[in-house]
């Protein structure tokens, strides 16, 4: 029998919860991958192949799954991480981006000294769905005078066309793509 392909073994071990966090939901929960140590290294295995080569001085990571995902990939690439946060949950002064939700808009920060000018910066998520928050995650690095060099998932629901709203002039890079 032939041995599963990366993408099909973590594929096995994702659960998906129906009308979850509402009806007509199908909710993909990693946290039945990560519990799984040879499953988890691998995931991060890959991110760390995929952009060896970049000079990644920075990881950026969303709040808050790409936490879990990017300081691994920090440490195995020799950069720092830098946390992409929710409005009020860094101390120190912020910069911010806003964007719009389906129904009204939200906001992430990092902190403002948090990426020098020209730095390269690798930002790390869990999941691409519609794309506003990665998007958006994206626009903050520039803003804080970051080179954006990438953008990771581990899940993308292609048929959110999420990547559409992402800069096509970087590398994007998904694990795992669902096709409904």
């Amino acid at each position: 029998m032939a041995a599963l392909s990366i993408e099909d073994e973590i594929k096995q071990k994702i659960r998906e919860v129906p009308d979850f966090p509402k009806k007509g939901i199908n909710f993909i929960d990693i946290t039945t991958a990560i519990k799984d140590a040879p499953v988890m290294k691998k995931i991060i295995d890959f991110f760390v192949e995929q952009f060896k080569d970049e000079k990644i001085d920075y990881v950026a990571g969303i709040e808050s799954r790409g936490f879990i995902f990017g300081m691994p990939i920090a440490y195995l690439l020799n950069c720092g991480f830098v946390p992409i946060r929710k409005p009020k949950k860094l101390p120190a002064e912020t910069i911010s981006v806003e964007y719009s939700l389906e129904y009204g808009t939200d906001k992430i920060e990092i902190h403002k000294d948090a990426i020098e000018k020209g730095k390269k910066v690798l930002v790390i998520d869990d999941l691409l769905a519609t794309g506003g928050t990665a998007a958006a995650a994206c626009t903050l690095i520039k803003k804080a005078g970051g080179e954006l060099v990438g953008v990771g998932f581990l899940v993308e629901l292609e048929f959110l066309k999420g990547r559409e709203k992402l800069p096509q002039d970087i590398k994007t890079v998904t694990l795992l793509k669902y096709k409904e």
